[in-house]
C-alpha cells in the first residue's frame, strides 16, 4: 500500500512540472514571432489569459485574430491589442465602445491611436476618458473644438490648451 501511494505520490510529482512547461511553451509560442499563424490561431482560445495576451501584443498575429480577441472576456487582453502597432485601425473602433474603462482608457492616451478612435471616445460617457482624448496629441483640431463644448470645465481647459499649443505650433512652423 505504502509504494502505492508513493508511486502516485510520484506521478502527479512529475505531471506537475510537465503542465507548468507547457503553459511556459504556450507563452513562448504566443510571442515568437516564428509561430505559424495557424498555431496563433489555436492559441487564441488557450484557457490561460497570459498566453492571449502575449498573441494580442505580437506584432505577427494576423489581422483576424487581433479582431477576435477585441471582443476577448479579458480586459488585459485587450489592453496589450489596444498597444500592438501591428494592430489593423479597425481594431480600435471597437475597443473604443468597449465596456472596460481600463480599455478605453488604454486607447485615450494610446500615441498611434486612430483619430476615428480619438472621436468616438471624445463622446464617451467618463470625464477621464474624455479628459484624456484632449491630452492625446493626435486629437484633431476639430475633436479639440467639439471638446471645447463639453459639459466639464477640465475637459473644456485642456482641450483649449491643447488648440493653443497647434496654433502655436502651426505659427512656429509657418
Amino acid at each position: 500500500m505504502y509504494l502505492k501511494i508513493m508511486g502516485s505520490i510520484f506521478i502527479l510529482c512529475l505531471s506537475a512540472p510537465i503542465f507548468a512547461d507547457d503553459i511556459e511553451e504556450r507563452y513562448r509560442q504566443a510571442g515568437h514571432p516564428a509561430t505559424t499563424a495557424t498555431r496563433l490561431n489555436e492559441l487564441s482560445s488557450d484557457p490561460d489569459p497570459s498566453v492571449r495576451e502575449r498573441i494580442a501584443s505580437n506584432r505577427r498575429t494576423p489581422a483576424a485574430i487581433l479582431l477576435r480577441l477585441a471582443k476577448d472576456p479579458n480586459t488585459s487582453v485587450k489592453i496589450s491589442l489596444a498597444t500592438n502597432l501591428s494592430a489593423p485601425d479597425g481594431i480600435y473602433p471597437l475597443l473604443a465602445r468597449d465596456a472596460a474603462l481600463a480599455v478605453r482608457s488604454v486607447v485615450a492616451r494610446f500615441e498611434y491611436v486612430p483619430v476615428i478612435a480619438l472621436n468616438i471616445l471624445a463622446k464617451d460617457g467618463d470625464v477621464d476618458i474624455r479628459l484624456e482624448v484632449a491630452r492625446n496629441l493626435n486629437t484633431t483640431r476639430l475633436i479639440l473644438s467639439q471638446l471645447m463644448a463639453d459639459d466639464n470645465d477640465r475637459v473644456k481647459a485642456v482641450a483649449t490648451q491643447a488648440l493653443q499649443r497647434l496654433s502655436e505650433e502651426e505659427a512656429e512652423g509657418n
